[in-house]
């Protein structure tokens, strides 16, 4: 991934050069937004915003990470704003709904990833609905771990913290997912 004539060739703006980029880490990029916003029609669009602004900013990239890395810190970051932007749409619907200035928008279904087989789609959404409850912190770097499979080392690059802070992180995300599944299965 971090050939330095693709870098080149990328900063020259070569379209084969992001076309190449695009086939190589559109899984990278695609996954990492599934599992942030929980949807699955908004990782596209998601995808897309990173790949816009990957391309935009490619001269800002320095080579002090793997370009993969660069990646998943904008990935993060675009489904945290499509996170957020959904959060805050959802609100003023409901505000409006209060007012009776218009029906309010329909409620977000239930998430199913597409990759979890048929037989386990209710245990999976009870682990997703879970993770999205968990600190934001937490979520990501949990995701990154256990979804995407990646390294501790690497995790700290791609959040821009320590080693040990990760481990943390990933310590207070394994507790509380406990406790929320203890609590879910314990009133069911």
């Amino acid at each position: 991934m971090n050939d330095p004539g693709l870098l080149d060739r990328l900063r020259k703006g070569e379209e084969s050069a992001f076309n190449e980029l695009v086939e190589s880490c559109k899984d990278l990029v695609y996954n990492t937004a599934l599992g942030i916003v929980q949807s699955e029609v908004e990782p596209e669009d998601v995808a897309q915003e990173v790949f816009v602004q990957a391309f935009q900013s490619m001269n800002s990239f320095k080579g002090e990470s793997k370009l993969s890395t660069w990646l998943y810190r904008i990935t993060v970051t675009k489904s945290l704003d499509h996170e957020r932007r959904k959060k805050r749409k959802k609100r003023f619907g409901q505000i409006r709904s209060l007012f009776g200035w218009e029906d309010s928008e329909p409620a977000f279904s239930d998430f199913h990833h597409p990759g979890i087989a048929l037989d386990q789609k209710e245990n999976a959404a009870v682990l997703f609905q879970a993770i999205s409850r968990l600190p934001e912190q937490q979520r990501i770097a949990f995701t990154l771990h256990k979804v995407e499979g990646l390294s501790y080392k690497e995790l700290s690059e791609v959040m821009n913290t320590s080693v040990p802070s990760v481990e943390s992180l990933m310590h207070r995300a394994k507790n509380n997912l406990k406790k929320m599944l203890e609590d879910y299965y314990k009133s069911q």
